[in-house]
């Protein structure tokens, strides 16, 4: 673990209780000040048996910060420091946008868990084009996914879409669009077949010459018919991935008294929803379609299960919050152990063996 790892571990442990007694969008956004300072990383988490390829693209490490943590792309130059293996920024909207009314983020600190119904606040492409082009000037030792969506009072949302893959494309590793948030109203009709297929035309019209790989996020509360078109509409536009899943609006039972705020819960509860849409995604695509596991991911135990269900890749944000911020860098260690218990030399060697 890193120098930076280490000693932010060792200092939330010690505020662990002021952060949960604060308000979770005031400690959030002094988080990302404390990291903007931080210098540029300039060596990634990495061994043999670590490093993996998806699309292309090679991944020192299989454990990446998922979207929702850095917006605005202000702190993904820091984030190699804790272990990640990739970084994916966003959500961003072609126009700038205030999101929901506060309060719209919920720690539930009992349950490990986090509600929010942020609704895609984001500075708007340009203005993280700016910084990402400036971070990719002077380099990142680890992939940058940029993720899209669309703007809560856009009359065309496809067209949204066509023009965050022509804004921001060009500056990512790779694209994931984001039609799985349940914080804007309509935003998961997309995953219907129909209006899939033409979202994802419009993506591809709108890459260019020069196309990246494009990564799909689904929604956990699907039906199996629901799975089975978003299988079929992936393979046959040639997605690079599928990742499983964004927050549910489901409500196993909680124990916090934010138990029945609205939005989309992460953290421990999402854990098993989570773990059985990956499942579910494998066994209707096989091997074919490349899954990332996301959702109540908290120690490499979990993330190993993930990765034998059938992720390549595995992405964490709630946990942080509730682990300290050299988690990454723990499970990534962790998954390096766990392969060599059960015989594999790499950890990409696992994918999908207990599917």
């Amino acid at each position: 673990m890193s120098i930076f790892a280490s000693a932010a571990d060792a200092a939330y442990a010690c505020v662990r209780p002021l952060v949960h007694a604060s308000d979770g969008e005031a400690a959030h956004k002094l988080t990302l000040s404390a990291l903007q300072p931080l210098p540029r990383a300039r060596r990634a988490l990495t061994s043999p048996a670590l490093a993996t390829e998806l699309a292309g693209i090679a991944f020192p490490n299989p454990v990446g910060l998922a979207p929702g943590f850095d917006k605005d792309a202000r702190v993904a130059h820091a984030m190699p420091h804790f272990g990640f293996g990739f970084v994916e920024v966003g959500t961003l909207t072609p126009l700038p946008q205030d999101g929901n009314p506060r309060p719209r983020l919920f720690r539930l600190v009992e349950d490990a868990a986090i509600i929010n119904r942020m609704g895609f606040n984001n500075g708007g492409q340009a203005a993280a084009a700016e910084r990402i082009a400036c971070l990719r000037r002077y380099g990142l030792p680890v992939p940058l996914g940029i993720n899209i969506g669309a703007n809560k009072d856009s009359a065309d949302r496809i067209a949204d879409y066509a023009k965050g893959t022509a804004a921001m494309a060009p500056l990512a590793d790779y694209l994931t669009v984001n039609i799985s948030s349940p914080n804007t109203p309509g935003l998961r009709a997309l995953q219907d077949k129909g209006a899939l297929e033409a979202l994802l035309d419009g993506v591809a019209a709108a890459h260019g010459e020069a196309p990246k790989p494009v990564f799909l996020k689904v929604a956990p509360d699907l039906a199996p018919a629901d799975i089975d078109d978003i299988v079929a509409v992936a393979l046959g536009k040639g997605l690079a991935a599928v990742i499983v899943s964004n927050t549910t609006i489901e409500r196993p039972p909680l124990a916090s008294r934010h138990a029945g705020e609205s939005g989309g819960l992460s953290g421990a509860p999402l854990g098993t929803l989570a773990l059985q849409r990956l499942k579910d995604f494998r066994a209707a695509s096989g091997s074919a379609l490349p899954l990332i596991g996301v959702g109540g991911i908290a120690t490499a135990e979990q993330a190993w299960e993930r990765i034998r269900a059938g992720a390549s890749l595995i992405q964490i944000y709630s946990a942080m919050v509730f682990e300290g911020p050299g988690l990454a860098g723990r499970i990534a260690r962790g998954l390096e152990r766990l392969a060599a218990r059960d015989g594999f030399a790499k950890v990409s060697d696992a994918v999908g063996v207990a599917a």
